[in-house]
């Protein structure tokens, strides 16, 4: 996706715009170096322009970065990907670009590139770790009498999202959720059903931590609404809070923000059951469903 996404795009230009101030080039000097006009350089620090992967790289050459894994990161948030076990994954969605709307498009790829996910639910349960008949469910209350053809391709986008809970270096995901995401019987008592068992499996994983809210735990900063809070490896700049409405999806950037919602995660899970008592309480409710 050579404009990529904007949440990105304004991600990859500010980090491009720092290592170029690291260097103490100016944005005219930098473009000389590259042989562009100076526009485009604030074109693409500023989030406006998309850049192409190799322009990436020559950048960075420029800049004096040779750190691999820095260098793999930002060609990642370009579009860029390597087709190991780590990179297979980034860009998949391409393939749905006329059927997502921007807004997912931006939580999709930050998705895939960050390395750690915090997330508040109070109603559903988080889509990464929703099964197949429970996502097909939350899909058609979601939607207006959607067709069976559209809920069917977002369900496999959905299940594909999935995908970054794999490989060498999995997102490492920690999620608080609200004891009513455990008691809606989204889809009919079968499909919560599979859900609460799919739950414990996946919090067996060791980088995936559950941390319920009982209703005793009382009032609680989670009742403002949920959010994820999307980390990414080595440059907390890029970190970012995604806060989901009906229509629409509104990106936190601001320091400040980030603070306020990083404190609010920490909050949360310190009202919260711990991951293995989280467990059995998954599992005592799974036991009466």
């Amino acid at each position: 996706m050579r404009n990529g996404p904007a949440v990105r795009r304004r991600k990859l230009g500010a980090e491009l715009r720092r290592q170029r101030e690291l260097t103490g080039m100016t944005s005219r000097e930098a473009a000389g170096a590259v042989g562009w006009h100076q526009s485009k350089v604030s074109r693409i620090e500023t989030g406006i322009s998309g850049v192409k992967p190799a322009d990436v790289a020559r950048l960075l050459d420029v800049y004096r970065v040779s750190d691999p894994e820095l260098r793999a990161l930002l060609g990642a948030l370009c579009g860029a990907g390597s087709k190991d076990a780590e990179g297979s994954r980034r860009g998949w969605w391409y393939a749905y670009r006329d059927l997502l709307p921007s807004a997912y498009l931006d939580f999709i790829s930050l998705e895939s590139e960050a390395s750690h996910a915090r997330t508040l639910e109070t109603t559903v349960v988080p889509g990464l770790l929703q099964t197949r008949e429970y996502a097909r469910a939350v899909t058609r209350a979601a939607l207006c009498d959607p067709p069976a053809e559209q809920v069917e391709e977002l369900v496999r986008v959905r299940m594909a999202r999935q995908s970054v809970l794999e490989g060498e270096r999995p997102l490492q995901l920690r999620a608080v959720l609200d004891e009513a995401v455990l008691r809606h019987e989204v889809g009919g008592p079968e499909v919560i059903a599979g859900q609460l068992r799919h739950l414990l499996a996946m919090g067996s994983l060791p980088h995936v931590r559950l941390h319920v809210l009982p209703f005793t735990s009382g009032n609680h900063i989670g009742i403002t609404g949920p959010f994820v809070i999307f980390s990414f490896p080595r440059i907390a700049d890029l970190d970012v809070v995604v806060l989901d409405h009906l229509t629409s999806s509104l990106y936190l950037e601001r320091k400040e923000d980030l603070r306020a919602y990083g404190s609010a995660f920490t909050t949360l899970q310190a009202h919260a059951l711990s991951h293995e008592n989280s467990l059995d309480y998954i599992a005592g409710i799974s036991d009466g469903a």
